[in-house]
């Protein structure tokens, strides 16, 4: 099937942000979607269902805000997305206890008749209601439509030496795929079986081939499109057995390929096809910076930003705010800008001096996710809880907010392409695409 290209202009005026009412830590009863509190309903459900779901996969709008269920056929769909979309991931820690939770939880949210007809019948709706300025309305973006054969969507979109762009098919899509803009078709590259790979990034390397990771199983793939095969490499333990993981995924100078994820980062040497891995858990974010060495970010609180030189040497960077780094990149003056997720801020740290710099972002929920640089060095970022895309200018520290045409935005990385375009994947709205401003 051929993608359908099509350019997409917004013109609404004011979004609705859903989320804030149910985010927060609980330290008393758990409140509905009127504000009332819910009898029964234990606060432990509450913040372990929006720090293990939400925060890494989910938003709220399409997955759960349109649904309607009771607590077994939320528990249904809860195992189905442990078990099967997910296919363990993660040594599967979605117990039957915990399942059984998180749909106590949501049935009485988002249960038969727990919601009103409109979000403006909610007693949060009218503060929550923001406005984008003239210049924001200037934004236009232009799409693909990315059809999720097997229920989950794009992760991102990164363009090879020849113009096509790469996406990771992530969930239990098993294919890393290829888009070639000028006409929109998909050319599908398939693993031979069918178990949940998980394939979460995926990245061309200067020879045409290209490097994903398996993150449900903990394996870096390689494909070479010319042959359409695939090998395999499954990461190697640690010394103690602790198994290791895969998530981002990024090839060096040298052609090691480097993963963040598990309790290790890990760097494959593709001439003696051996793992190293060096101390550093809970990886996110991995790219490689302009003099060789390899960054990394930490989505934990509090998580340093990590430095592997190019000769091996670690070192661990702590910032001010304990702000759950997960996104980075690194500029031509090889400063390390990073997103500060669960702090609302973004980063800037010097190598040279060792010190921090960090910027709050506006909103009450900024959630800055993906993050890029263009050529003009404007810095953009996603907020992943307000739907909004952003534009960070790193002279005065003013930040533009756009509005995005789908009601959530679920961007995870960007990339610059050779054109100066800014791509992104859409995973909930099965979309990808780039934008440019109206000027």
């Amino acid at each position: 099937m051929r993608l359908v290209h099509k350019l997409v202009v917004f013109l609404g005026l004011a979004f609705f942000w859903a989320s804030p009412t149910f985010g927060a830590t609980i330290t008393g009863n758990v409140t509905g979607p009127d504000g009332k509190p819910l009898m029964g309903v234990s606060k432990r459900y509450q913040e372990p269902y929006f720090t293990t779901c939400m925060t890494s996969c989910h938003s709220l709008q399409h997955r759960v805000a349109t649904q309607s269920h009771d607590a077994q056929g939320w528990k249904t769909l809860i195992q189905y997305m442990s078990n099967t979309i997910m296919g363990g991931e993660g040594g599967g820690r979605m117990t039957n206890e915990k399942a059984e939770d998180f749909a106590e939880f949501l049935a009485a949210m988002f249960g038969p008749d727990s919601k009103p007809a409109s979000p403006a019948d909610l007693p949060e709706y009218k503060k929550l209601v923001r406005t984008f300025s003239p210049e924001a309305m200037n934004i236009a973006y232009v799409e693909y439509d990315f059809p999720p054969i097997k229920g989950q969507g794009p992760w991102s979109a990164v363009e090879d030496k020849d113009g096509m762009f790469w996406i990771p098919y992530y969930g239990r899509g098993n294919e890393v795929v290829r888009l070639n803009p000028k006409t929109a078709e998909l050319t599908r590259f398939p693993l031979p079986f069918t178990k949940t790979a998980g394939i979460h990034s995926a990245i061309p390397a200067p020879d045409g081939t290209v490097w994903f990771t398996e993150a449900a199983l903990g394996r870096l793939g390689h494909l070479n499109p010319l042959t359409k095969e695939i090998a395999e490499y499954q990461n190697t333990s640690l010394p103690d057995g602790t198994p290791t993981g895969t998530h981002t995924v990024r090839v060096d100078e040298q052609g090691r390929v480097w993963t963040s994820g598990g309790p290790a980062i890990s760097m494959f040497d593709p001439m003696t096809k051996k793992f190293a891995h060096f101390d550093v858990g809970n990886t996110y974010g991995n790219v490689v910076g302009n003099n060789g060495d390899e960054w990394f970010t930490s989505f934990v609180f509090p998580g340093p930003i990590a430095r592997v030189t190019k000769d091996g040497k670690l070192s661990k960077f702590y910032p001010p705010t304990k702000g759950k780094p997960q996104r980075l990149l690194v500029d031509e003056n090889n400063i390390v800008w990073f997103s500060e997720r669960g702090g609302n801020k973004l980063g800037r740290f010097d190598p040279q001096t060792e010190t921090f710099k960090e910027f709050d972002l506006p909103g009450p929920a900024a959630s800055p996710y993906a993050i890029g640089i263009a050529r003009n060095k404007m810095i953009w970022y996603a907020s992943h809880e307000q739907d909004t895309l952003n534009r960070f200018d790193p002279k005065t520290g003013e930040v533009i907010e756009y509005p995005y045409p789908h009601s959530e935005i679920s961007m995870r990385e960007f990339f610059l392409d050779s054109q100066g375009r800014m791509w992104y994947a859409s995973s909930v709205n099965n979309k990808v695409g780039y934008w440019y401003i109206n000027q």
